[in-house]
């Protein structure tokens, strides 16, 4: 009990203001994902000339592991493009390189499995092919795909555990450090692995509900 009120409870603060950047990380990391998610699935959709590019693009979000992205973006991207400066900035655009990649898929296939009758009946109301695209293709998109693309976020907190690696201080790196300092593991990431379960688990029923309640209104 003392061993566990010395490493933890004194320490405790710090734990969760690693967990604050985890969060913070994957809700920045995510919401760039979808966006350029959905814009890599429009140009490989409609952009013929940049069809093959966005592929690329998208093949090496999924296939390449989030290690090396996050080496790569926080290690060769400074010197190619002078960005990011900051290993926090660095962490999320990896996040959402990868995430980008399963999102644009997600996205095509709603965006497929529309019916051609409704473009042709928005069609014939006089709806342009953006309208129609906004108003009611996306619209089914987001009921349809609602579990899938939520599902991602959950992906993307999970693999937010190796931002650490690059010195983002996130929860597991804090806990990292920590067992450093205290030379306690099991106490230390005992507690860590308890609290990514909380928060995936209060995240996961979260979600449930919302995509229930979205299903629930549109179908």
């Amino acid at each position: 009990m003392g061993i566990l009120s010395r490493t933890i409870t004194n320490n405790f603060d710090k734990l969760l203001a690693g967990l604050a950047v985890t969060l913070e990380v994957s809700v920045i990391a995510f919401v760039v994902a979808v966006s350029l998610g959905l814009t890599l699935c429009f140009v490989r959709m409609y952009v013929k000339p940049l069809r093959w590019p966005a592929i690329l693009a998208i093949e090496f979000g999924r296939n390449t592991p989030i290690y090396v992205q996050l080496m790569w973006v926080n290690y060769v991207w400074p010197d190619l493009f002078g960005w990011p400066t900051s290993v926090f900035t660095a962490g999320w655009t990896a996040l959402a390189v990868q995430s980008s990649g399963y999102l644009a898929e997600t996205f095509r296939a709603g965006i497929e499995g529309v019916r051609r009758g409704q473009w042709e009946a928005a069609y014939s109301l006089g709806m342009s092919p953006a309208l129609t695209m906004r108003r009611i293709v996306l619209r089914q998109v987001a009921v349809t795909m609602s579990p899938s693309i939520m599902n991602q976020f959950l992906v993307v907190v999970k693999s937010s555990t190796l931002v650490s690696v690059i010195a983002v201080p996130d929860l597991m790196y804090q806990a990292l450090r920590l067992t450093s300092i205290w030379f306690e593991p099991i106490e230390i990431l005992s507690v860590t692995a308890f609290l990514y379960i909380a928060v995936v688990f209060v995240l996961s029923n979260m979600i449930k509900r919302y995509t229930d309640r979205l299903r629930l209104r549109y179908t």
